[in-house]
């Protein structure tokens, strides 16, 4: 979804009144513009996703998500499973593969999650003690759940006592 022409509009909107307020307002709009392009951007991105959850808890258990790649929010709707004897006469699908987790990718999908305040405490002191954010915290977490295990052995968080050493340690 190009949210360009929606940008656009409003700065023509915020040109058309501030020519009414003379030559110093219509100065002054012309110095907003540029800073309220992201802001509106955000503003705009945020009014889809709430739209996107709202949609989601009527279409249940379909779903509707908001992934942006570079400037521009799309939607990928998931329908709801078919009716239960349409899924037992289709074939067997094939094993699903482990996704390997790419750090290079550029495009998101803004999820909601609901932790419980006392575990949602934890995922922010663990945050912190990585000097990380919460959604890098929570995006390593869950990458390194998915990933294929290298070792049977799970991971080990490595630490010291005499330097800073952070990351991970298979």
């Amino acid at each position: 979804m190009e949210l360009t022409r929606y940008v656009d509009e409003l700065q023509h909107q915020l040109a058309t009144a501030a020519a009414a307020g003379g030559d110093e307002a219509r100065e002054m709009a012309g110095r907003l513009t540029a800073p309220l392009d992201a802001a509106v951007r955000l503003v705009l991105l945020e009014a889809l996703s709430t739209a996107a959850d709202e949609i989601t808890a009527e279409l249940a258990p379909g779903a509707v998500d908001v992934r942006l790649r570079g400037r521009d929010p799309e939607f990928v709707v998931t329908p709801a499973p078919s009716a239960r004897f349409e899924e037992a006469a289709a074939p067997p699908a094939e094993p699903a593969r482990a996704a390997v987790f790419d750090a290079d990718d550029v495009s998101t999908s803004r999820t909601t999650l609901r932790l419980p305040d006392q575990l949602k405490a934890q995922v922010e002191e663990a945050a912190a003690r990585e000097g990380t954010s919460v959604n890098t915290w929570l995006v390593r977490a869950v990458a390194s759940a998915l990933a294929p295990a290298a070792t049977s052995r799970p991971p080990v968080r490595a630490t010291s006592t005499s330097g800073r050493v952070t990351g991970w340690v298979r």
